[in-house]
């Protein structure tokens, strides 16, 4: 469901349509920018819209993807997603999370937000993964059998990249320029660069690796 097919998680229109006999739902909604009271809005309404609507419905559980270490953050949009996460937990309907490192995708989305010919990215530690893992992952876990006890799960990709470098080898097929900043102007730069977004000893590690992931795009 998405607003394309009629359904909105902030108005609620069409969404107890859309649960109507559902069991599992699979929670990936998104805020479009990184301004954390906007997004903080979005994600406490349409958590509330869609625990309410999914308890009138029978729904079982909600599963939803987060990122990895956003219950360490204290700025930004991982702040808004850490209440996302809260909200979604208090509700009446059980909730199975998934912690994902950053997609795969999302360096072609530092390139998209450039201003001018140059594209500045953080030279910050991630484990990029592959969003069709994830996607695995979370239908996965939406069908397993409960285990009460267990550590949220997390999944990565199999090795520790540096954001800018994964961003010159898209760039250098885009015709784009990226150079590597030291990102201290984003919000939890020091924690990003301590590690605190990288997958736990835990962490399910799947490929492909972001050179394997971009040479498949051709």
């Amino acid at each position: 469901m998405s607003r394309a097919t009629g359904v909105d998680v902030i108005t609620g229109q069409g969404l107890a349509e859309a649960l109507a006999g559902a069991e599992v739902v699979i929670d990936v909604a998104s805020w479009h920018a990184s301004d954390q009271g906007a997004a903080t809005e979005f994600f406490r309404t349409s958590a509330g819209n869609l625990q309410e609507a999914g308890r009138r419905a029978g729904v079982a559980r909600i599963v939803m993807a987060f990122i990895i270490g956003v219950d360490k953050a204290t700025a930004g949009f991982l702040v808004a997603k850490k209440v996302h996460e809260e909200c979604l937990l208090s509700g009446p309907v059980p909730v199975r999370l998934l912690r994902a490192a950053q997609f795969h995708e999302f360096v072609g989305q530092l390139l998209d937000w450039r201003q001018g010919d140059v594209a500045y990215v953080p030279a910050l530690p991630s484990q990029l993964v592959a969003c069709r893992a994830v996607a695995e992952e979370l239908v996965d876990l939406a069908i397993a059998a409960h285990s009460p006890g267990m550590p949220v799960p997390e999944i990565a990709g199999p090795r520790r990249e540096i954001l800018a470098e994964a961003a010159r080898l898209l760039g250098a097929r885009r015709g784009v320029k990226v150079v590597g900043v030291d990102g201290s102007a984003m919000p939890d730069a020091e924690l990003a660069a301590d590690g605190a977004f990288l997958p736990g000893p835990h962490a399910k590690l799947a490929g492909p690796t972001f050179q394997e992931w971009l040479d498949a795009q051709l």
